[in-house]
């Protein structure tokens, strides 16, 4: 049995893992009366994958600073920011800000973003030419056609300087908002599983990391790709959310600290095949970025 395990982790199987935090919230926030992060009233941080070697490194290092977590393995994408807007965590850490704006808006919640993890890059690659600067002027470009990647991959090919977005293009474009007359290339919207199919037919395409070990790709070889410093990747900053009465914690902001202990994030690096790209923006930073995009997602 796993560090995590031992420590209390609790596995998530969607209406089991709600119907039990349901059941035990009220005693598990009372805590009988104990400090949040003691052992009686350990910190529930919402994830999916606790099986990622760095939860286990975080959870010695929270427990050798007198700080009890528990690491709350979710199954599906849906079910943390339910959970930490019911009370059932204290803390998640999942997702990037543009999934956290759309789930305010659509919900009617203010979940926070407090502190940042890291940007997984979204990279071009090609099978034709060797740089940025060999694509031709008219060359074809597949991206993604789901909105959150299209939009960043449009920025993505901004940054390479393959096309140019209109003023008025927002912080989620799609490719109406490209100046087609001061561009370089065309796009074309492609399923995000096909962009590296696509990679025979076209000039270069826009993969998203999930795609690129299963397509034999090599993230040493993309022609360009964003990173945390991006402007175009702001949105997509991985971060650690808690609930809005709870964003100036001392306890949480300590949590943060500790997860960005060098021991974690050489872990979080290895999970990502080293491509992750540590984000080191303010809470404050952080949500100036989630108002500009919900206010993008109202237009």
């Amino acid at each position: 049995m796993s560090t995590n395990l031992r420590r209390g982790v609790a596995l998530a199987a969607s209406a089991a893992l709600a119907l039990t935090l349901a059941a035990c919230s009220s005693d598990s926030q009372a805590g009988g009366g104990a400090e949040k992060g003691s052992e009686d009233n350990p910190v529930r941080i919402g994830v999916v994958g606790a099986s990622d070697p760095q939860w286990d490194v975080f959870s010695d290092l929270a427990e050798e600073d007198g700080i009890a977590v528990d690491i709350v393995d979710f199954t599906e994408y849906t079910q943390p920011n339910p959970a930490l807007t019911d009370g059932d965590l204290d803390l998640n850490q999942f997702q990037h800000i543009l999934y956290l704006a759309q789930y305010n808006e659509a919900d009617g919640q203010d979940l926070t973003p407090i502190g940042a993890t890291a940007v997984y890059p979204l990279a071009l690659y090609s099978q034709k030419h060797t740089s940025v600067e060999d694509i031709p002027d008219g060359g074809e470009i597949a991206i993604p056609n789901d909105v959150t990647n299209q939009a960043r991959a449009l920025f993505v090919l901004e940054e390479a300087g393959l096309i140019t977005l209109k003023d008025d293009a927002g912080i989620v474009p799609d490719p109406t908002d490209i100046d087609e007359s001061a561009s370089k290339v065309t796009v074309t919207p492609v399923e995000a599983n096909q962009t590296a199919v696509a990679l025979d037919s076209v000039d270069a395409s826009v993969v998203n990391n999930d795609f690129v070990d299963d397509a034999g790709l090599n993230p040493d070889d993309a022609l360009f790709a964003d990173s945390a410093e991006s402007e175009g990747a702001r949105p997509y900053i991985n971060v650690w959310v808690s609930r809005a009465e709870d964003a100036d914690s001392e306890l949480f902001q300590r949590i943060i600290e500790l997860h960005k202990s060098p021991e974690v994030e050489k872990e979080l690096m290895k999970s990502s095949g080293d491509t992750a790209s540590i984000a080191n923006q303010s809470a404050a930073e952080l949500q100036e970025i989630l108002a500009e995009v919900q206010a993008s997602l109202t237009k």
